[in-house]
């Protein structure tokens, strides 16, 4: 089984790309990438993941969207639940100017067989798409009181907080279950100026989103939250972990 993470570029935007495989009862980092173009992207994933192979895409971005105007309903639960860690979503609706980008992206997806999976049966093979929101994500795996603020800032900060994220990411997966073998090739410099900070950001949260999918697919609504359903927009967040 395979975890494709893709933090997808709403507008022009280049994305993150991850795969992990489910390898000998541990998820192995297989490739950490960046493309720019959706045609390259999918390219990137029909070459990751063969035709007739099990895997789970989680997308950070909406690719459900059935509002014309305001927010989607797990865009408004983001707000309600994890505001208070400033993990609120941008909202969607169709008439924004990324809208049809990303909900494009979506049919692409299922066009190659990955069906939407708000709710799933843990541990069985298939093919699967899930949005994912990498922010509270990274909150409840690594039990934080806020969000990492590595996206917006002065550059300093912000690269003192992806420094944080990588840590966390390497330090932290691992003790997890499903845990992740990153290997000491995974840790990437990270860059003192901002397009080059950006470019790694994109890598990292493409990895939280891989490892989101897994843990979605390991453990189900067992220890996971799902704002929203098929019909509105969903959204799936990790539990807190309890230490």
């Amino acid at each position: 089984m395979k975890f494709i993470g893709i933090d997808l570029g709403w507008k022009s935007q280049p994305s993150g790309l991850c795969c992990l495989e489910w390898i000998d009862g541990q998820l192995q980092l297989l490739d950490l990438d960046r493309k720019e173009a959706i045609a390259d992207i999918l390219t990137w994933i029909d070459d990751s993941v063969q035709p007739d192979e099990p895997a789970i895409i989680a997308v950070d971005a909406p690719t459900l969207i059935p509002n014309d105007t305001g927010s989607r309903l797990p865009d408004k639960l983001t707000h309600k639940y994890f505001g208070k860690y400033h993990a609120g979503c941008y909202p969607a609706n169709k008439n924004l100017p990324f809208a049809d980008r990303t909900i494009n992206f979506g049919l692409e997806l299922e066009s190659r067989g990955y069906v939407h999976a708000p709710t799933i049966e843990p541990q069985k093979l298939g093919r699967y798409q899930i949005e994912v929101f990498p922010h509270p994500a990274i909150v409840h795996l690594f039990n934080l009181e806020r969000i990492l603020k590595y996206k917006k800032g002065r550059l300093g900060e912000r690269r003192l907080e992806l420094i944080k994220l990588q840590n966390y990411l390497f330090n932290i997966l691992p003790s997890l279950s499903p845990p992740v073998h990153l290997g000491d090739s995974f840790f990437l410099e990270i860059p003192i100026t901002g397009a080059a900070l950006k470019a790694t950001e994109d890598k990292l949260d493409s990895l939280v989103c891989a490892y989101v999918g897994a843990y979605w697919w390991y453990w189900g609504e067992e220890r996971n939250l799902v704002l929203g359903d098929r019909t509105t927009g969903y959204i799936v967040i990790p539990q807190r972990i309890l230490t």
